[in-house]
Parts: C-alpha cells; structure tokens; sequence
C-alpha cells in the first residue's frame, strides 16, 4: 500500500478553507519570529476521495472490538453501545470551554458533581475525585494520598508498597515514581495472597498495599478482611486497583473490603473504547480521612448552585490541567444512567458466566493453571504445546488467521506461556463457542502440522514481524528521498 506522501501531485486539493470574514492580521504582530515557519509544510496534495478511500484502506487494516472478538485480559475491550458518544457530542457539552465562568457551565458541573456521588455509592467510598486522565495517573495519585497521610501525621519511616505477584506492572512503576521501596508478595498454589508471605512481610514500615480484587488471574481475593484489618493494625493503608471492577460491580464494594484508595477505569469499566492511547479517565475514590488531601479544586454545591473550591490546605495540589476528561466522563455517565443498577449488576454477572463458560470450553485442551471459579477472566497456559515447540506468541498469531484478536500474552508473569482471556459480559454464546473451537483447532494443527502454527499469520496483510528489528530499528517519518521499508 502507497504511503499518502506517495499518491501526491502537485495542485491537487481535498478542501478549501472558507475566505476570511475579519480582518487579516500579520501572524509577526502577535506571535514571535522564532515560533514561525518561512516555508510551507511539506504536506501532501490529495484529492478528498483519495484520502478518503485511503484512511478507509488504513482501517480495514486494523482490528477492533467493532471487527470481532478482543479478549484482552485486564483490559475491558467490550463493545460500549453508540448512545453514550451521541450524548457527549450534544452540542452544549462539546462546545465548552474549561475557562468558562462557573456560573455559564452549571449543567456540566451538575454531571460531574452527580457522577462523584454515583461512583461513591458503586464503590463503597466516601468521596471520588474525576481529575486523573488514566488508571496510571489515578494510581499515582492514590499513592500521593497515601504519602500526604502519613507525612501529615510525622510518620516518614514508612517507605514501603507491598503489591502481589500477580499485580498490574503500572502499581510498581507508580510507587517507585513516589519513592516507596517496592516489596513484592507472593501467590499461593490457589492463585491468591499468600499469607504467610504477607505477614511476613508486612511490618511497621509499611505504607500501604496496592491490591486488585479480582486479582489479574481472575481469582477473588478470599481472605481479604483478614488483609485489610492486618493493614490497618500495622498503621498503612489499602489501595484498590480498579481495573478488575467488572468481576465484582454491583455485588460487593471495595469500600466494604476495607480498601481506603479506589482508583477506577472509566474507560474499560463504563463505557469508552479502550486502546491507542486513550481517552482515558482514572477517577479514584477514598475514604472520609483521606478527603482532605484530595487535588484541587473539588467540586461543591451550595444554595448559589455549584462551583469549585480552591481551599484545601492539606491538598496534594493540582494534578492534571482543569478538571478531568470531560467527554469520558460524559460517557460513563450515560452507561451509568441508562444501565441503572440492575444493569450494572447483570453486567458483572454475565461477565462471569462468559470467563467460567469460556474456560471450561478451553481447559479441554490447554493447561489451566488455577482449575476453579474464576470471576470476569482467566488465564491459560501454552505450557503443553510449547513441549511440542510451539509457543503462546505462536498461537497467538495463528488465532489472527481466524478473524480474532489474541489475549492478552505472558502476563501475569507467574504463569508460563501465558494467555489471560477476558470474553466480557458483551460476547454471546455462539461467540465464545467460536473461539473455543479455533482454539482447539489451532491445538489440532500444534500435534499435526506445527509449522503452520510456527510461521502465522498467513492471511493478514503483512506476516510476522521482526519485533525486535522494529523497536530498535523505528521509521517514524517519511523523507522523499528515502522509502520507507517494510519491517
């Protein structure tokens, strides 16, 4: 496929910008020298159908979860129905701008004041801050929290974050960001806290325990008031790692754990396609003791109506520009209301059903590593057909020659080959059954003819890549004296 550099000819135009209706002014009066450009961008002349069937081509390259099934673990790739982005393009809401006057954006801080209370009540906590832009900046934040309690009580000597060794890499990365010594706690045979382990380890110096519940194997961490009450007893404080909500919402509540810190993802929980990037929204909640450390500014109601409160003197500060990811937010707040908490609820519950439906349809012939109930997702193991020489990234790629998207790949890293399937609560049956059945087709080719399965894909438009020559080898950029090269 030709780059679109490379289908340009010179004079050729796909729109033309209206003439100016203001006066024209000389960019020199108002912007300095050094910020402008003397020559034209080097952009390319293409006619408006040309680009058109070209970004088209470029996204029929691409798989979503609008092309077919994405069971990527952790991750939430569902299908989120399409009123939810008709409602954050209503035109009173897109056209906003963040430095309005409190008083022209009332509906908007109204959303956004509601939408605190209603995650408040799904998660069991006190109070909810919209700011962070990602479940990484929610963490961070929740990590700052952590420090800003222990500082405010003089309590410096407590350096150190347990996580499991099963936790999401971001819980790691984000404590080391603070400063926190990480103390890693091991799994037990059934996939859960070991918790010989963990009093072992848990001790005076202890800041806090960052835990996902669902854990990423899919397993519910069953002694986890026994874990929030030694926390608590040792003076630190229990983070809650939202990613996994689908597996519990609206049957229990990490609030009613014990969990202190709540971060969540909106963006994979409630409602906006998840990948590439973003958009992403990481609300975290926390319970009443820790409210006053929250960012500025939060949003209040009084009789005048709502507007936002800039006086926190134990805030940790302003952690991102204005006020959170709006149109994100927007969006979970339709799924929410639309839903209702019945919806919710069946939501988790069909989750559930999928994961244990879908695991038991492929432990025919996989390795399961944790062979119980598992709750929204559940990792295999390639461990029997890797004897054979075949790996999980192998079959990982034969699955595209299906029409489907691989899991998630060698993660958790305590599992070897590992596959981690989340189907969601939006895949029917016939779906599954799908899978379930390339699955066992792929197994077939593995004892029969392993090649096959060794050197996919075979039916996209490119075959395997060399991963290693394009991470350290990356073109970036088109120069017109230099042809991109096919990786």
């Amino acid at each position: 496929m030709d780059l679109i550099f490379e289908k340009s000819r010179a004079d050729r135009c796909g729109y033309q910008l209206p003439e100016l209706d203001v006066p024209s002014r000389n960019p020199d009066d108002f912007i300095p020298a050094d910020y402008l450009r003397r020559d034209a961008p080097d952009l390319p002349e293409i006619s408006e159908i040309d680009a058109v069937r070209h970004f088209t081509s470029l996204s029929k390259r691409n798989f979503g979860v609008e092309s077919g099934t994405y069971p990527l673990g952790s991750c939430t790739m569902k299908y989120n129905p399409k009123i939810n982005e008709d409602v954050a393009r209503i035109e009173s809401f897109e056209n906003l701008h963040p430095l309005q006057p409190e008083m022209t954006v009332q509906g908007a801080l109204e959303l956004m004041y509601i939408m605190e209370l209603l995650l408040c009540e799904i998660t069991g906590m006190d109070n909810v801050c919209l700011h962070p832009a990602a479940g990484a900046h929610g963490e961070l934040l929740g990590l700052m929290l952590i420090k800003g309690w222990h500082n405010q009580k003089k309590d410096y000597e407590r350096n150190t974050i347990l996580v499991p060794d099963s936790a999401h890499g971001t819980n790691l990365a984000s404590a080391a960001m603070l400063g926190y010594r990480v103390v890693e706690v091991k799994s037990n045979d059934r996939g859960l806290v070991d918790m010989n382990d963990f009093t072992e380890k848990a001790n005076e110096h202890i800041a806090g325990f960052m835990l996902t519940n669902p854990n990423t194997l899919g397993m519910f961490e069953e002694n986890i008031i026994q874990i929030s009450e030694q926390t608590h007893r040792l003076g630190g404080l229990l983070y809650y790692d939202g990613a996994n909500l689908n597996g519990i919402m609206g049957i229990v509540r990490p609030g009613d754990m014990g969990f202190d810190i709540v971060h969540l993802n909106l963006h994979k929980t409630f409602s906006t396609p998840h990948g590439s990037g973003g958009p992403g929204s990481g609300p975290i909640g926390v319970k009443a003791n820790l409210a006053p450390y929250l960012p500025i500014p939060i949003i209040i109601k009084t009789d005048a109506g709502y507007s936002f409160d800039y006086d926190r003197p134990l805030s940790v500060g302003q952690i991102r520009s204005f006020y959170g990811n709006f149109s994100v937010i927007i969006k979970a707040y339709s799924y929410i209301i639309s839903m209702g908490a019945k919806g919710l609820r069946s939501v988790c519950e069909n989750a559930v059903l999928n994961a244990n439906y879908l695991m038991n349809m492929l432990k025919k012939n996989f390795f399961v590593p944790y062979d119980r109930t598992c709750k929204h997702e559940f990792v295999i193991s390639a461990i029997k057909q890797k004897m054979k020489g075949v790996s999980a990234l192998d079959i990982a790629k034969r699955m595209l020659d299906f029409g489907l998207h691989p899991p998630t790949m060698y993660f958790p890293l305590i599992v070897k080959e590992a596959m981690m399937f989340e189907p969601t609560e939006t895949e029917s049956k016939e779906n599954l059954d799908k899978l379930a059945e390339v699955m066992a087709d792929i197994n077939k080719e593995v004892c029969e003819n392993p090649d096959i399965v060794r050197n996919a894909p075979h039916t996209t438009v490119v075959g395997r890549l060399d991963d290693v020559r394009a991470a350290r080898f990356p073109k970036l950029r088109y120069l017109k004296d230099e042809r991109i090269l096919p990786v």
